[in-house]
C-alpha cells in the first residue's frame, strides 16, 4: 500500500519491513521479562523440591502404616470406648468448662484491659499487678492453691469452705482467673490497634467512655482480638485436662478411671487424644470463618 507524502503530493513508498529475527524483549529495571514477544516461557524445573516432597510423603505414609498396623495400639479397644457414656460425659464437662472459663475470663479480661488503659495510675497499677501475678505462677500451682483454700479460710460467710467450693467450682475459679490475665493482654492489644482518630471522632460526637468502648472501639478491635482469642480457646480446651489432678471428672479423668480398672492405658489415652483432635479441629474451622467475617473490607480478607 502506498502513502501520500503531504509535502510533495507524491506517493511515498512504505518503509521496508526489518529483516532478520525480531529483537528480544528488554527486561524492566527489576529484571522481569514482559510476556509479549515470547512464544512460551518454560518454568525452571526444581528437581530438589520434587525429591524432597516425595521423601516426605513416603516417610509420612510409613509412619501412618506403622500406627495403623501396630497391634499394640489396640484400635478395636479404642473403637469400643470412643462413644461410651463415661467418655461422653467427661467430654461434655470439658466443653462446658471451656465455655464457662472463656466467657468469664474475657469478661474479667476486658474489665482489666480498661484498667490498664486508664488515665488513673492506681487503676493502671492494679491491672498490671493482676496480669503480672497470674502470668507468673503456673496454672497447676494456682489450682492446688484454690483447692486447699480451706486451710486459710475455713469458713466463708458462715459456710464451710469445703462445702462451698466443690472441685468443679475450684476448677472454674482457678482457670478463669488464670485465663483472664491472658485475655487482658489480648483485649488491650486489640484496643491499641484501633486508630486514635476513631476515638477522637467518637469523643467529638459526645459519646461517653463506655459507649465509645462498646460501639466504636471493640467492633474494630475484633480483627486483632479474634486470632489470639481463638488460640486461647483451643489452649483452654486442652488446658482443662489439668483439672484431673483435683478429681474433676473431665475427659482425661474419665478415661483414667477406665484404664485404672482395665489396665488398657494406651487405647484409652488414644480415645482422649482423638476427641481433643476432633474438637480442636472444629474450633479451628470456626476460627477461620470468624476471622473472615471480621476481616471483610480489609486487604486481609480472603
Amino acid at each position: 500500500m502506498s502513502l501520500v507524502d503531504p509535502a510533495s503530493d507524491t506517493l511515498a513508498e512504505p518503509a521496508p519491513a526489518p529483516s532478520g529475527p525480531a529483537p528480544a524483549p528488554t527486561p524492566d529495571v527489576w529484571g522481569h521479562l514482559p510476556a509479549e514477544g515470547w512464544g512460551s516461557i518454560v518454568p525452571r524445573r526444581r528437581i530438589g523440591r520434587r525429591v524432597a516432597a516425595a521423601v516426605v510423603l513416603v516417610l509420612l505414609a510409613l509412619a501412618v502404616l506403622s500406627v495403623v498396623r501396630n497391634d499394640a495400639f489396640q484400635w478395636d479397644v479404642v473403637a469400643d470406648y470412643f462413644l461410651t457414656t463415661a467418655v461422653l460425659r467427661g467430654l461434655g464437662l470439658t466443653l462446658w468448662l471451656t465455655a464457662v472459663v472463656m466467657a468469664l475470663g474475657f469478661v474479667l479480661g476486658t474489665l482489666l484491659a480498661t484498667l490498664r488503659l486508664s488515665a488513673n495510675p492506681v487503676l493502671r497499677a492494679v491491672g498490671w499487678g493482676y496480669v503480672w501475678l497470674f502470668r507468673s505462677t503456673p496454672i497447676l500451682v494456682q489450682l492446688l492453691f484454690w483447692f486447699n483454700i480451706g486451710a486459710l479460710y475455713p469458713t466463708i460467710l458462715g459456710v464451710r469452705t469445703v462445702s462451698l467450693l466443690s472441685p468443679v467450682a475450684v476448677a472454674v475459679i482457678g482457670l478463669t482467673l488464670h485465663e483472664a490475665a491472658y485475655a487482658t493482654e489480648v483485649v488491650r492489644g486489640g484496643i491499641l490497634s484501633v486508630d486514635k482518630g476513631q476515638l477522637e471522632a467518637a469523643q467529638s460526637l459526645g459519646l461517653g467512655p463506655w459507649r465509645r468502648l462498646r460501639r466504636i472501639v471493640l467492633p474494630q478491635a475484633m480483627r486483632a482480638i479474634v486470632p489470639p482469642a481463638a488460640n486461647m480457646l483451643i489452649g483452654t480446651l486442652k488446658g482443662t485436662s489439668i483439672v484431673s489432678v483435683i478429681a474433676v471428672q473431665d475427659l482425661l479423668y474419665s478415661v483414667q478411671l477406665v484404664y485404672h480398672r482395665t489396665y488398657q492405658v494406651i487405647p484409652l489415652l488414644l480415645v482422649a487424644t482423638l476427641w481433643y483432635i476432633v474438637v480442636t479441629s472444629l474450633l479451628g474451622v470456626g476460627q477461620h470463618y470468624l476471622e473472615r467475617r471480621y476481616a471483610r473490607g480489609t486487604a486481609g480478607a480472603r
